[in-house]
């Protein structure tokens, strides 16, 4: 195995011996000088092809201990799903993971919205997101909120593989719409907030990613419903900027393509934003 491109000093980007580039994880695998050849596959703990290239700076970002923890687990879930999923869920469920870990340490809890619906259509997926909370206990002794199970089975549910079956239209759509959506949704905050927007950072792409799904959402019509109104006009009140430039993105959204973001949808909007605007001040 040629090892191409050093991510970090765990993960690397790779390439086996048909020629095809993998993801790589192995202790010290990233730390010497690239290119050259792993002889000793034996330092490899897994692979993972096919993953997207705008999800693989988050593997800087992100502790290794929770991506080895995430993928240990899909690998070990895998069979209770019927469907196969993407290569990418590794990296955006550790990307969630960390994030939820990272709130609970700081005293932030956001209330998610009720499990009950979402359980009755997708009871395999809340399961594995119980048993993740369980093994992340376990593990990192942190309790995560009960309701943290949604987000990790909503992850689940997104990564589905589509090279099976049918591929929904909306799903067509997204494809052939979402970076051009994406980008005018940047050049809205850069000329709103009267900054440059760094796309190569953890944060942007963690919005990028959470555009993504809200474009999905909406197309799905299953809307966020926390009843987090009132944190929605605190935030409204407290980030009057973000929140006007929030404004701004939901018109062009239903101006040019008649989609309604309704007002929770918003507050994560201004939560993202915030994110990413506070990296990128010049």
């Amino acid at each position: 195995m040629i090892v191409l491109k050093k991510i970090n000093n765990n993960v690397a980007i790779c390439e086996d011996s048909n020629h095809k580039e993998l993801i790589a994880f192995g202790k010290g695998i990233g730390f010497p000088p690239t290119p050259y050849e792993l002889t000793d596959l034996s330092k490899i703990d897994r692979t993972f092809y096919d993953v997207s290239n705008q999800y693989i700076s988050l593997l800087n970002d992100i502790p290794y201990e929770i991506i080895q923890f995430t993928a240990r687990q899909i690998l070990e879930i895998q069979d209770e799903l019927p469907y196969d999923t993407n290569s990418n869920l590794m990296l955006t469920l550790s990307d969630h993971i960390a994030f939820a870990i990272e709130r609970v340490k700081k005293g932030i809890y956001i209330r998610m919205p009720s499990i009950y619906e979402l359980e009755m259509n997708y009871p395999i997926e809340v399961n594995i997101g119980r048993k993740f909370i369980s093994e992340i206990l376990q593990e990192f002794k942190i309790k995560l909120p009960k309701s943290e199970a949604q987000g990790i089975a909503m992850h689940f549910i997104n990564a589905q593989n589509y090279s099976l079956r049918e591929e929904p239209a909306y799903v067509k759509q997204l494809e052939q719409h979402y970076e051009e959506i994406l980008q005018q949704t940047v050049c809205i905050i850069e000329q709103e907030m009267g900054i440059q927007v760094r796309q190569d950072t953890f944060n942007y792409i963690r919005f990028a990613t959470h555009i993504q799904y809200l474009l999905k959402r909406i197309y799905e019509q299953k809307y966020i419903d926390s009843n987090n109104l009132q944190m929605y006009k605190t935030l409204q009140f407290e980030f009057q900027e973000i929140s006007d430039c929030v404004d701004k993105i939901c018109d062009y959204y239903k101006n040019t393509w008649s989609l309604k973001v309704p007002d929770e949808e918003k507050l994560y909007l201004i939560i993202h934003i915030n994110r990413v605007c506070s990296k990128n001040v010049q």
